[in-house]
């Protein structure tokens, strides 16, 4: 029996990761899996005047810190978030106001620095005797994050993407491409090229029924993948004042599962649509994310020589 902890969309978050390093020791995983949208969206100064005190703007308000443990707290708050922080005069920031680039630099600084901390924890944290953990990036996260990721390959973090890896007997192939998306991430594709990228992965296996597609994006027409439908404004859409859900998962990965029947679908991208289902012959899951506030979310799965054995949710 190997069990896996499947957990997806960190999106930056500590607080996240550090459950989900913790939540796999206990339930005593074998293979640890974070997969899809590691790294975070925003940057957010905290500004300091010549006094030692600072001003930050987030969740919708500006905070005042007189101190240097105000200011660390607030630091802590906004990295378990999953928001970045760099302190700043006003006048840097005036300067970054007409310098885009210049944010892009910090930003992508900021990335590289919390993912490494993240991932020396893992390797510290990990008994690589008896655990692996894969790693891996999705559609929001830039290409820079691969090689940030192979870096930690001798500490056992394993990159899943263009090979194939063995989960439980089942050799597993792993996608972080999309379909598109209004805000125009990094990995996407259409449905035309993702069918390449598939087919592509697939014919790297012996026997695709004997294997697991960790697909970053969900099927389309699933409990997976609802998400709010939006207007031409990007706000969404309501009736009645409720809002309303439309499927946004990928044609190709559906079709691809219902071709192909493997053990299991591994899936994320959709934070809303946590759940199981079952498509043909296959069982697809989504463990959700709560990232901004603090909450993981996961599947233990269990499988054996005779396929797919057990699966529950945990989050907390």
């Amino acid at each position: 029996m190997t069990r896996v902890f499947f957990s997806v969309d960190v999106h930056g978050a500590s607080s996240v990761w550090r459950k989900w390093i913790t939540a796999a020791k206990h339930h005593e995983a074998d293979v640890l899996m974070l997969c899809g949208d590691l790294t975070g969206k925003a940057l957010v100064p905290l500004i300091e005047g010549h006094d030692g005190r600072a001003v930050a703007f987030y969740f919708g308000r500006d905070w005042y810190l007189e101190t240097e443990q105000e200011k660390r707290a607030m630091e802590k708050r906004l990295q378990d978030a999953g928001v970045y922080t760099v302190r700043a005069a006003p006048e840097e920031v005036e300067e970054w106001k007409q310098n885009p680039d210049q944010v892009e630099t910090l930003m992508s600084a900021a990335i590289e620095k919390r993912l490494r901390e993240w991932l020396q924890i893992l390797v510290d944290e990990m008994d690589t005797s008896r655990a692996v953990a894969v790693v891996m990036p999705g559609n929001d996260d830039d290409f820079l994050v691969d090689d940030i990721i192979r870096d930690y390959e001798d500490g056992g973090v394993i990159l899943p993407l263009e090979r194939t890896v063995d989960i439980g007997g089942y050799e597993t192939v792993s996608i972080a491409h999309t379909n598109p998306t209004p805000w125009d991430t990094p990995r996407e594709a259409d449905e035309r090229q993702l069918s390449r990228i598939i087919k592509q992965e697939v014919n790297k296996l012996r026997d695709p029924r004997r294997a697991i597609f960790n697909f970053h994006c969900p099927p389309f027409g699933t409990r997976l993948d609802l998400a709010p439908e939006l207007d031409r404004n990007l706000r969404p859409v309501t009736i009645a004042g409720q809002v309303s859900f439309k499927p946004v998962g990928s044609r190709a990965v559906r079709e691809a599962i219902l071709k192909y029947r493997p053990v299991l679908g591994l899936h994320g991208h959709i934070h809303e649509s946590y759940g199981a289902e079952r498509l043909g012959e296959t069982i697809v899951l989504n463990p959700g994310s709560e990232y901004g506030e603090g909450i993981l979310r996961a599947f233990v799965i269990e499988l054996s020589e005779r396929g797919l054995e057990t699966y529950f949710k945990i989050e907390g």
